[in-house]
């Protein structure tokens, strides 16, 4: 009598932490492009379709990994501002600096969370809720309460951008309540929401631009006009006035 055998074509059994470990491997070392569930599979030993028991689909395990790198910039930030005084434009200026420096640093993370197709408006607005979101709208909320913001008057507002910021207004004060921010609801006007906008355009493309090295032209030190671009933003917006 024979004995018994393990039958073929068994995979072994791996985690969820296994794979989420694997799949950010790929992406850090290779690009989002290398991260596909038969490459992942084939790095844990197991068959592609083992990996559904976890993920409904590849896109699904992306989210999970985007909102992990999300997580790790947070605790970047809040590690740094734990450090600093209690002053609103100084925390806001280095949760700005500290943005830019991960950014360079994890190229490949900030392209999934920050560069990659969006979700649409529930993606925008979902990120109010997560760690960078929570921090930056912190800082926000300090300053709204503790400094006399310079704003565009309403008038010269876009009237075809008038019930977006609406819609933005009405989100973000919802989400700096539910955080327990104390401030003046009455600050956080139309005006407001137009500057922090084109703030964060501002902040965003500067970013984004020497991430992906598309400057117009060739900068031996890119973080000198970053800084300035700060300094503009804040004598703009009043925080600085030397």
């Amino acid at each position: 009598m024979s004995n018994p055998t393990k039958p073929r074509g068994r995979s072994p059994i791996v985690t969820d932490a296994e794979i989420r470990r694997v799949a950010r491997t790929l992406l850090v070392d290779h690009g989002q492009a290398a991260v596909s569930l038969r490459a992942i599979a084939r790095e844990l030993g197991i068959t592609a379709p083992a990996l559904y028991r976890y993920y409904g689909s590849l896109d699904d395990l992306l989210e999970r990994l985007r909102l992990e790198f999300c997580a790790d910039l947070g605790d970047e930030l809040s590690a740094e501002i734990a450090t600093l005084p209690d002053d609103g434009v100084v925390q806001f200026f280095a949760i700005c600096k500290g943005f830019r420096r991960w950014a360079l640093a994890h190229t490949r993370e900030f392209t999934l969370v920050f560069a990659s197709p969006g979700g649409g408006e529930a993606r925008a607005l979902r990120r109010f809720d997560e760690p960078f979101g929570r921090i930056f709208l912190a800082a926000a909320g300090r300053l709204l309460a503790n400094y006399d913001i310079v704003t565009p008057p309403t008038d010269v507002i876009p009237p075809e951008l008038r019930e977006d910021l609406v819609h933005f207004q009405t989100e973000l004060l919802a989400a700096l309540s539910e955080s327990g921010q104390k401030f003046p609801a009455e600050k956080l006007d139309l005006g407001v929401m137009y500057l922090m906008i084109q703030m964060w355009a501002r902040l965003y493309g500067h970013v984004t631009l020497e991430v992906f090295g598309n400057y117009p032209i060739p900068l031996s030190n890119p973080e000198i006009l970053f800084d300035a671009m700060l300094l503009d933003l804040g004598h703009a917006a009043g925080l600085l006035t030397d």
